[in-house]
Formats: structure tokens, C-alpha cells, sequence
């Protein structure tokens, strides 16, 4: 098993008494992550201990993904897993277009303006609706929250950390 896992889910609770288990889904790829035959990993977020996995079937109900592991039959099998995250290995994830980036290629990256300042360090995104929300850290206070659009976002070098951006009137306030 590989070292780079990331997180696609968080197991929630039980589902019924046939071993289900319900996923919040942190992804944006839910119906490959959740495709019969996937294999992904239980991750503890307090122990690091790691249980590889293979998705049997899965459904989505309410925003959470009903899923159905192979080897977990009945509650008592899956009831100590919630709480846990689920997380893919690196050698599963798909390339993405040019235009397209994975969360933790973008969070870290330095932020400068087409100015030439330099503003921060991404620290999280946000997806609060149309767009997300990428959250810059500065040395010099409050974040800057900068929405992920074209009139924004002019450059992502993800190979070097960067990203410039134009700064519209107003968003360093």
C-alpha cells in the first residue's frame, strides 16, 4: 500500500444491519470513487491504522454514498469504523485536463499578484456554492479569501507552487 493516500470520504455511521456503512463524500469524482470494485483504504484519523478495502456496491441517498464493503457482512463488523476516513492511493487517481487540479496540488501554493506582490500561502479551499473559494494566508494578518474564477485566477503552476492572480477592488479589505 502507498504512502500518499488522500481523502475521498468520512464514514458517518451504520446503515441498516447488513454491514452498510454511510460515507459523507469529500470528492469530486464520487462516481469513480464509489464504483463497484474500487479499492480504497479505512484510515483512523488518531492511530494512522490503515484497512485496505474494496467497494462491493454503493449508492447515493441524501448526500451521503450508502457503501457495502467486501468481507463486512453484518453491523458489528463495520460499527467501529465511523469516524474513520476513507481515503484512494495516488496510483488510482485519474490525470486531470490542463485546466483541472486536485485540492492538495493547490493548497501550499504561493500566491502572487500579476503585481508582483507576493500575498500568501493557500491554506484551504472552500466550496460554498458557483465557485470555490481558495483561502490565503498572509504573514501580515487577516486571510484573503480569493473566488476561483477567470477574472481572478490568472495562472496555476502547480509544479512550482504558484499561482498569480489579479487582485479585484476590494477583496484585500
Amino acid at each position: 500500500m502507498s504512502d500518499k493516500l488522500y481523502t475521498i470520504g468520512r464514514i458517518v455511521n451504520t446503515h441498516g444491519l447488513l454491514g452498510d456503512l454511510r460515507v459523507f463524500p469529500e470528492t469530486d469524482f464520487a462516481d469513480e470513487r464509489f464504483a463497484k470494485g474500487s479499492q480504497l483504504v479505512f484510515v483512523d484519523p488518531k492511530t494512522n491504522v490503515r484497512i485496505p478495502v474494496t467497494i462491493e456496491t454503493a449508492r447515493e441517498h441524501k448526500k451521503v454514498f450508502i457503501v457495502k464493503f467486501k468481507g463486512f457482512q453484518h453491523i458489528n463488523d463495520v460499527e467501529k469504523y465511523k469516524g474513520w476516513l476513507l481515503k484512494v492511493e495516488e496510483k488510482y487517481m485519474s490525470e486531470l485536463p490542463d485546466d483541472e487540479f486536485y485540492y492538495h496540488q493547490i493548497v501550499g501554493c504561493r500566491v502572487v499578484t500579476d503585481e508582483g506582490e507576493e500575498l500568501g500561502t493557500i491554506s484551504e479551499i472552500l466550496s460554498p456554492g458557483a465557485n470555490d473559494v481558495w483561502v490565503v494566508d498572509r504573514p501580515s494578518g487577516k486571510p484573503v479569501l480569493l473566488p476561483y474564477i477567470d477574472d481572478v485566477v490568472l495562472e496555476v503552476d502547480v509544479d512550482n507552487k504558484l499561482v498569480k492572480v489579479h487582485v479585484l477592488e476590494g477583496l484585500l479589505d
